[in-house]
């Protein structure tokens, strides 16, 4: 997130936190009363604070982990120079207070642009809205799935930034440019798969634990509020839900290499599949990919296919369902796509039944 922070500090935040917490106002004033200056804007840990042994000796061994050469705001500018506002404000770009508040508005801000462009564009152009008249679409359903979603991100953002404090503050392996320290071109390459496999098999076995009947109630079943989906689903989560389901993408630049422009890359590249695989649009019942048939499957019947970019883990964890072959039929009649859905629904009722009980608090279009 340095490379983000570095482009807004540099064209809008060093100024706007230089007006609002200039170095000789009022507030840095008060600050400066009660905290040291190295305090509030120190982000290396050090064994030099004066702490009580116990907590001195773990402070010792989390500052031997961090890498001091990669804390932001303490190490010169890598992208852009500094501006005239740089060193104006009492919150410097390595305090910890103000890289919360930035990281907050700018991920909030970009999901909430990121959601709404992705989804409505495939809602737009690829969503098929026959799907309108199925027995399980609920009455506002797409107004349902907006408020969902956009009252959830920043919830989840909040929940997130404290991985991106810790890469900003040295504690990640995460790097710029590519050498033969670093493994080369060859490595580079190959993080894109090590990615998808971690993270894929990370997710499905979070996902399967939010299948367990007493937490499904309690985070997951928000999510399964949608039977049917449209693309604006896919970011309609209970927040809690939605942070459990990303820690594997948080977790990966923590344990194993990775680039700072590609881990870019890969969390978009992460929410432009999140709305993929619920646009109802079918393209091949591919064996490998889980893609949008495959999470169709997962929310029809919920038990199956809780994978995200791969079936390989259903497989071996013996939860993998084929997609039907009537999803894939082009231009069906009226007759045969309600024969198809009143199908699916009988299915879907015995294993809705088996999971949430009998009472079902959906309120459907089609009563």
């Amino acid at each position: 997130m340095d490379i983000v922070l570095e482009i807004a500090d540099t064209f809008l935040l060093d100024k706007a936190y230089a007006r609002a917490f200039p170095k000789d106002g009022a507030v840095a004033q008060f600050f400066s009363e009660k905290f040291q200056a190295p305090v509030l804007n120190n982000s290396a840990i050090t064994t030099s604070w004066n702490l009580p042994p116990p907590v001195a000796y773990l402070t010792k061994i989390v500052s031997n982990y961090q890498r001091k050469d990669e804390i932001y705001g303490q190490v010169p500018p890598i992208y852009l120079p500094l501006t005239e506002y740089t060193d104006m404000s009492f919150l410097s770009r390595s305090n910890v207070f103000r890289e919360f508040l930035s990281l907050f508005v700018i991920t909030t801000v970009f999901g909430w642009l990121l959601y709404l462009l992705v989804a409505s564009a495939a809602y737009v152009f690829v969503f098929d809205k026959k799907i309108f008249n199925h027995p399980r679409y609920l009455k506002n359903q797409v107004s349902l799935e907006l408020w969902q979603a956009m009252t959830a991100i920043p919830v989840m953002v909040t929940l997130t930034i404290p991985f991106f404090l810790l890469e900003l503050h040295g504690f990640s392996k995460l790097y710029l440019y590519v050498t033969e320290e670093t493994g080369g071109w060859k490595m580079f390459w190959l993080q894109f798969l090590m990615f998808i496999f971690f993270t894929d098999c990370g997710i499905y076995f979070l996902h399967r634990w939010l299948h367990w009947p007493s937490v499904y109630k309690r985070l997951h079943k928000p999510h399964h509020k949608w039977i049917v989906c449209t693309p604006f689903a896919s970011h309609a989560f209970h927040p809690v839900d939605g942070f459990t389901q990303s820690l594997p993408y948080h977790l990966y630049p923590m344990l194993l290499p990775l680039n700072k422009v590609s881990y870019l890359l890969l969390f978009t590249f992460v929410n432009f599949w999140t709305v993929m695989i619920h646009d109802g649009y079918y393209v091949s019942n591919d064996p490998v990919v889980n893609g949008t048939a495959c999470h169709t499957v997962h929310h029809l019947y919920f038990n199956y296919n809780y994978g995200q970019f791969t079936t390989l883990w259903d497989r071996l964890g013996n939860s993998y369902r084929r997609p039907e072959d009537t999803l894939f039929v082009r231009n069906s009649s009226k007759k045969d796509d309600e024969k198809v859905w009143v199908d699916q629904t009988q299915k879907m009722e015995v294993i809705r039944g088996e999971l949430e009980g009998k009472n079902d608090d959906r309120v459907y279009a089609k009563p």
